[in-house]
């Protein structure tokens, strides 16, 4: 039987384990880090007997959670106020805290570690850096006229991921502005709230791009990974229903005005009963679907879940108890592939928008599958601007890639790299880092655990030759990738049929699809190398069997324009010469 702080630790690793692996070196002082000095975490109450039962007494649902769980003795209004006024007359409605501050009055180490800055993972980093995982001019010439065109940014921690998408060039047009300006980057990671630095620079205007090189993507749905602040006010998928605050629906501008707190607790523990759970309504549509045709149908090992509605206040909420820990769903409410944005149907061309329940959606399934799923879907992301094709835009399929890995198959999660146990220095009592970061920040405590014969510097060594193979087959996939492009504009210019462009751009959507997803996830290189490359060197594959299909073309239609005497072949380019001896 586990102990309940043993299960409260290891709920609390899914909240934060971030899948990706940094491959910066970690200074001295980020190994195995103690948590630090200052956290913003009021005392610990002091426990006394609460009676719960004329709360329980309407509330139904949470009675079997509290009556079972391990903090039937906290009492409601630890995270609920404003009781009296909701007992006395019941439509009048609690305020319920969603701050993590309120579990880390108990759970200080935990809490303390979440805010753990990291100084190497520095602020708007863009992807497109030439450093950067999918460096210009590539990925602006494969991704344009997409938002992430805008700004595409390596992620920080979670304590930054609310703010971090509120402030990005491709979510709000720039409409949101910190009040300090860029001296704001020297706050140290911490449970801050959005709106203590944050400002509306025009207040009152519709949601639309305000500023030059900025878009207005951002809606409620992309949001609902960052902070779950609204989960009281939420229909199930954000069904637009009545009683429902907000909806997928909604003016993104107010809806992002009403929430505050980056990664709640919630999303993973159950407050009453101190169980695992999952709330993402898109990933339990999944985990539900008939078909069940997910990755974590075909894990024998999965946990297994009970999907509870607590629809108390007239419109349906869902959420799903595990019979375990489970990283792969617990850390899959985010760190995967979904819809969340509109899009256009392939079938018919016409748009869909918020309203349609596709913007909500959770594939769950391998790099091999995404395709056909989206195509069965009938959800296509964007029009490429040059070649026209219909193309998938990533998000981060982190838990998809490290499903069927090695290190998945013998049995790591995601929080035994990412988030391992640590002990504190000053009680010596052990307690799960929530400072989601870098195994290379913790490779005592991670890849030594298991690689007990290596020493720290053989870890990062086979962490950095790992990405190195990686980086290199995207180079090339991006080659063929923009190659293809090129060769859209000569075809059109030259008046290939429409036909055989559509040829073409069928090789272009499925070749983008295996380098793309390879470019949205995060330490992909590590968390499943072989199927990375396998899924790399199909990209290019497909991307010359495009090019080949162009330049043929292009050959007949000469042949047509300029008689059957096609132009002469340029000669052969000389060989290079050999290469010097080499210097002793």
């Amino acid at each position: 039987m586990l102990r309940f702080s043993d299960l409260i630790l290891r709920a609390a690793a899914a909240l934060a384990a971030v899948a990706f692996v940094s491959m910066a070196s970690a200074p001295a002082a980020a190994q195995a880090p103690a948590p630090p000095k200052k956290a913003p975490v009021a005392a610990k109450p002091v426990a006394a007997k609460f009676d719960a039962a004329p709360c329980l007494a309407c509330h139904q649902p949470i009675k079997a959670f509290h009556d079972e769980g391990k903090h039937k003795g906290v009492a409601c209004s630890s995270c609920h106020q404003g009781l009296d006024n909701h007992l006395a007359n019941a439509s009048t409605r609690p305020r319920t805290v969603t701050d993590p501050a309120a579990c880390g009055t108990c759970h200080q180490l935990q809490f303390q570690s979440m805010y753990t800055m990291n100084w190497e993972k520095t602020a708007r980093k863009e992807k497109s850096l030439a450093t950067g995982p999918s460096p210009n001019p590539a990925f602006d010439k494969l991704m344009m006229p997409h938002g992430f065109t805008r700004e595409h940014n390596e992620p920080r921690s979670h304590a930054f991921a609310l703010y971090d998408q509120v402030v990005i060039d491709r979510a709000f047009g720039g409409r949101f502005q910190n009040k300090e300006g860029w001296q704001f980057l020297t706050q140290p990671g911490g449970n801050f709230k959005i709106w203590t630095y944050l400002e509306d620079q025009y207040p009152g205007e519709d949601h639309k791009a305000f500023k030059p090189g900025t878009a207005a993507a951002a809606n409620p749905v992309c949001m609902s990974c960052k902070t779950q602040d609204h989960i009281l006010d939420w229909a199930y998928l954000g069904d637009p229903v009545p009683g429902a605050k907000w909806s997928r629906t909604s003016k993104v501008t107010e809806f992002v005005k009403d929430v505050n707190h980056s990664l709640n607790c919630f999303f993973c523990h159950d407050p009453h009963s101190a169980k695992p759970r999952v709330v993402r309504d898109g990933l339990i549509q999944a985990l539900t679907r008939p078909e069940k045709d997910t990755l974590w149908h075909q894990d024998a090992r999965a946990a297994k879940i009970d999907v509870k509605d607590l629809g108390v206040r007239g419109y349906t909420r869902k959420i799903a108890m595990l019979s375990r820990y489970d990283m792969n769903l617990q850390c899959g409410q985010c760190h995967v592939e979904y819809n969340c944005n509109p899009g256009t149907d392939p079938t018919t061309g016409k748009p869909i928008g918020m309203a349609d329940a596709r913007t909500n959606h959770f594939p769950f399934k391998a790099v091999d599958d995404i395709g056909k799923h989206y195509a069965d879907l009938k959800f296509g992301d964007f029009r490429h601007g040059i070649t026209g094709a219909l193309l998938w835009k990533g998000q981060h399929p982190d838990v998809e890639v490290f499903y069927n890995s090695k290190h998945q198959k013998a049995g790591v999660e995601c929080s035994s790299c990412h988030m391992p146990k640590m002990k504190d220095q000053k009680t010596g009592k052990t307690y799960t880092s929530h400072w989601q970061t870098s195994p290379k920040h913790y490779v005592q405590e991670t890849c030594l655990t298991c690689h007990s014969s290596w020493t720290k510097t053989q870890a990062n060594y086979a962490i950095d030759s790992l990405k190195n193979r990686f980086e290199g087959k995207k180079r090339k996939a991006e080659f063929w990738l923009t190659r293809l492009v090129d060769k859209f504009e000569e075809s059109k210019n030259l008046g290939v049929d429409e036909a055989v462009l559509n040829q073409a751009r069928e090789k272009h959507a499925a070749a983008h699809i295996n380098w793309e997803w390879w470019t949205a996830a995060n330490g992909a290189g590590f968390h499943n190398p072989e199927q990375a490359t396998a899924s790399l060197n199909k990209s290019m594959v497909i991307s010359q069997e495009g090019i080949k299909i162009l330049d043929d073309a292009m050959a007949a239609r000469r042949k047509g324009l300029f008689g059957a005497a096609a132009p002469a072949a340029p000669a052969a380019a000389p060989a290079p010469p050999a290469a010097p001896a080499e210097k002793k």
